[in-house]
């Protein structure tokens, strides 16, 4: 009998139309030969199950299971893909922890960690992992825009720390146009993370483990036709040049993908992770790392994935078998 598998997308975050676009694309690469996917939506409270983006029933949270022609379909898997809260910040993880239900992604722990970029970055720093200089500022803190500059200069970054997809994100060339930067970035998230600006090259990779292999993925060089890696770069198709592999010496290929190795499993992550970088020279600076990552059709990770000459199907595959086999 083939296996349930949860595919859940959605959230509560501004991401929410990303992650389901990320939740379509996951279904559809599911291999329904071996197991029976189901789209599970959640949004503001509300766990809908979908088929032809439709709603066909409400999800029972006590179990995590629903009705279908007078059966109970209880979910043996989850494979999140909700990019911000409550699938990427360990809330769901902990929900499906409580139920024994395996999932494909970080557990509680390693989730809020790296969900927030501020405890990440200092953590991940006192480890002596390169990356920019950063000043927090919270919700209804009193903050002085020069002190700021003098200490990090200009240009800068202002960024949610808790937040993905680059919504809230500015960058910032006067010391005037801090103030607006930190209310967009507020918008976001009570924490805003502001960073020193590092001049370089944009790279990408991602990692994943699977029982007791660890893969690491081809690098990906990003170049944005606008000024930096926001939103419009990402998701609009002609807006970003992405290069798989990236056009960098074997040397800074294997210097980065051991990087990378490292960060994962410093996070102790689970499941696909994809760590971004700036490099400058010969040093990768750590920009951030993301542990539910973008599976759209333009996504990294799916470039990735094809330039290994495998499909997102195999990785899938394995993932949740492997997964499952733990139960």
């Amino acid at each position: 009998m083939k296996k349930n598998i949860a595919i859940v997308a959605g959230g509560d975050s501004s991401e929410y139309v990303v992650s389901v676009k990320s939740g379509n694309n996951v279904l559809s690469a599911i291999d329904t030969t071996i197991f029976a996917p189901w789209l599970v939506q959640i949004r503001n409270g509300e766990w809908i199950v979908l088929q032809n983006n439709i709603k066909i029933a409400d999800v029972d949270k006590g179990n995590f299971s629903f009705p279908l022609n007078g059966e109970t379909i209880r979910f043996d898997y989850a494979y999140i893909i909700i990019h911000g809260t409550p699938g990427e910040d360990g809330i769901l993880q902990g929900y499906f922890e409580m139920l024994g239900i395996p999932y494909s992604s970080c557990g509680v722990q390693s989730s809020a960690l790296t969900f927030n970029k501020y405890f990440c970055n200092n953590y991940l720093k006192s480890l002596g992992i390169a990356m920019a200089n950063s000043v927090r500022v919270l919700q209804g803190e009193t903050w002085s825009a020069d002190s700021i500059v003098a200490e990090l200069g200009l240009p800068l970054f202002v960024k949610p720390s808790a937040g993905g997809s680059s919504f809230g994100v500015t960058k910032v060339k006067k010391t005037e146009d801090l103030p607006v930067a930190i209310d967009k970035a507020l918008n976001e998230s009570p924490e805003v993370l502001i960073e020193q600006f590092i001049d370089g090259a944009e790279f990408t990779n991602g990692v994943v483990r699977i029982g007791n292999e660890k893969i690491v993925f081809p690098v990906t060089e990003v170049l944005p036709k606008n000024e930096f890696f926001d939103y419009e770069a990402k998701y609009i198709p002609g807006m970003a040049e992405e290069i798989t592999p990236a056009r960098i010496s074997p040397e800074l290929t294997a210097k980065v993908q051991a990087l990378s190795a490292k960060i994962y499993d410093l996070c102790n992550c689970s499941g696909i992770v994809r760590v971004d970088y700036i490099l400058k020279g010969e040093t990768f600076y750590f920009l951030e790392i993301n542990t539910v990552p973008g599976m759209t059709a333009t996504s990294f990770i799916p470039q990735q994935i094809k330039a290994m000459g495998l499909s997102v199907t195999d990785i899938l595959t394995r993932i949740i078998n492997d997964g499952l086999k733990a139960k």
